[in-house]
């Protein structure tokens, strides 16, 4: 992308406003590829979108609430794709839908960075309506996949919260958050390194912990029957 001072008109209609927004998170994006997010500044955003920095600001308020907009945006594209994909396959079993969660997780880099972002850094300094509005688009989203799962609501919802802590986790293992370039398990001794693969380590975690977590429900419901 070419790097200009600023663009000489401003976004005049919503669509072009819309545009321009998507631009802006395009170039965050961008550059956090390459810099850790407490060096990365929105000057730098300014920059790289081609806008004076106070264009900028009449779009995002600070670093913190574009971030969000960010996380938002591929939160939403990643939910609605996996409500697709759990319409679409019907799973029955803990396997299949350990399958099913692997291939839409894996893939997802720039989200678990992004959620590592929102626990770490961006959460804390959110204002209780930023925290409110997120909270509901979250659940507008998590609350129908829920109910194509295979298993009860409170099974389902457990399922999702253990991939999203080990999702976070071995993001954190493996290739560190986003607030630096190295990975959170490396040593000083070149002979001694551990340097854990997501794509390895996150799916044998996943598939124990739906396991262990469907076995529990049954026998909860063959006690309960008894």
């Amino acid at each position: 992308m070419s790097h200009v001072t600023s663009r000489p008109l401003r976004a005049r209609n919503a669509e072009e406003k819309k545009k321009r927004r998507i631009e802006i998170l395009r170039a965050a994006e961008h550059l956090w590829r390459t810099t850790p997010y407490p060096d990365l500044s929105m000057s730098q955003v300014a920059r790289e979108a081609q806008l004076a920095k106070g264009t900028l600001y009449l779009y995002f308020d600070t670093k913190e609430e574009l971030f969000l907009a960010l996380l938002t945006e591929h939160l939403e594209h990643c939910l609605k794709d996996l409500l697709r994909g759990l319409e679409a396959a019907r799973c029955t079993s803990a396997d299949q839908l350990t399958d099913l969660l692997v291939a839409r997780v894996v893939p997802q880099e720039g989200l678990r960075r992004l959620l590592v972002l929102l626990t770490t850094v961006i959460n804390p300094s959110l204002a209780d309506e930023q925290s409110q509005n997120f909270r509901r688009m979250l659940l507008r989203y998590v609350l129908p996949i829920l109910d194509v799962m295979p298993f009860e609501r409170r099974t389902n919802l457990r399922v999702l919260m253990h991939m999203y802590a080990l999702a976070l986790g071995w993001q954190l293992a493996s290739s560190g958050s986003g607030l630096e370039t190295r990975a959170v398990f490396s040593f000083p001794s070149p002979d001694i390194s551990l340097r854990p693969r997501f794509e390895d380590e996150f799916p044998r975690a996943l598939r124990a912990s739906v396991r262990a977590l469907v076995e529990e429900a049954y026998a909860s419901v063959a006690i309960t029957a008894d």
